[in-house]
């Protein structure tokens, strides 16, 4: 009898877990290119990946919202390890997320950022743990915050400004670390205006609210009617981002419309390539102006 409730309560758990996991479609990576190539090195690595795919997948209950499959995020996180010293980690760390368009097997870009200000502690085979309301461990406050970041985008995407909630946990798990005595949490930090402070901070203020503006017309007016009639598709698209010269006359080259293009400059150019020369022109004038610093790639569009 006991064996079989002990049973029970093992299948109870593990259909809990999966549907957690049901928000993310999750790739992790840990590698560590300048660090000495050695077995106990590998374990710790392989432990560190392990570690980091449940807690992202199961380590906590991110939203109350369900997700069928084909909703699911795909989100990637790639760890690079510049330097170890026992438990005491340090690099950086890349975060991608991809929502899918309506009606097609395509998926867009949402969010493509590479954090250089990473340090945590890690012991081998040991779990990271999420303390809500506390600082405890800096590698589950660093990816509970990108994981709400993700989500934040992920439901501008589909509403307008749906990620509000999202948006505010991260700036709650902001608001902890201020006392943090790793790098990228404060205004002053690492990479000046890029950094953890400075992207969620204008996220949620007044000013960049234009950008949510273009990112949820963008995707739900522009991408997901494009089986519908791709020339009212095109039009949208070129609208909202012809909304973001809004940010670009009082704040140009911020780091959340870098972030925007960093998702969306190749995307646009393979969506406006085939287009007719009056778009091109219309999107090259635009984008050669909001984001200058590839002017190269756009050069294709003339």
């Amino acid at each position: 009898m006991y064996l079989r409730i002990k049973t029970l309560l093992i299948v109870i758990f593990w259909f809990s877990k999966l549907s957690i996991s049901q928000i993310f479609n999750c790739e992790v990576q840990v590698i560590a290119p300048t660090l000495q190539n050695n077995p106990a090195n590998e374990e710790i690595f392989s432990s560190l990946k392990n570690a980091m795919i449940e807690y992202i997948n199961f380590g906590y209950n991110w939203t109350n919202d369900k997700f069928e499959q084909h909703e699911q995020i795909d989100v990637s996180f790639l760890l690079t390890l510049n330097s170890k010293s026992g438990n005491d980690f340090s690099g950086k760390l890349q975060i991608t997320s991809q929502r899918p368009v309506f009606n097609s097997d395509y998926k867009s870009l949402l969010m493509s950022y590479i954090d250089k200000n990473v340090t945590f502690k890690y012991i081998r085979n040991s779990p990271i743990q999420y303390f809500e309301g506390q600082h405890v461990d800096n590698l589950a406050d660093i990816l509970a915050y990108y994981i709400y970041m993700i989500l934040g985008y992920d439901y501008d995407s589909f509403s307008l400004e749906g990620g509000t909630p999202y948006f505010n946990k991260a700036d709650q798990i902001l608001s902890i670390c201020q006392s943090a005595s790793e790098p990228g949490w404060k205004a002053p930090d690492g990479d000046g205006s890029n950094n953890r402070f400075w992207l969620i901070q204008n996220a949620l203020q007044p000013q960049f609210t234009s950008l949510r503006k273009t990112f949820y017309n963008y995707h739900m007016s522009g991408l997901d009617q494009c089986y519908i009639n791709r020339d009212t598709c095109i039009k949208e698209i070129t609208s909202s981002i012809n909304d973001l010269l809004e940010i670009h006359k009082s704040r140009p080259s911020s780091l959340n419309m870098q972030l925007f293009f960093n998702a969306k400059y190749e995307e646009l150019i393979k969506i406006y390539l085939p287009t007719s020369p009056t778009e091109r022109n219309k999107i090259y004038n635009l984008v050669s102006q909001l984001d200058p610093s590839r002017i190269k790639a756009y050069n294709k569009l003339k």
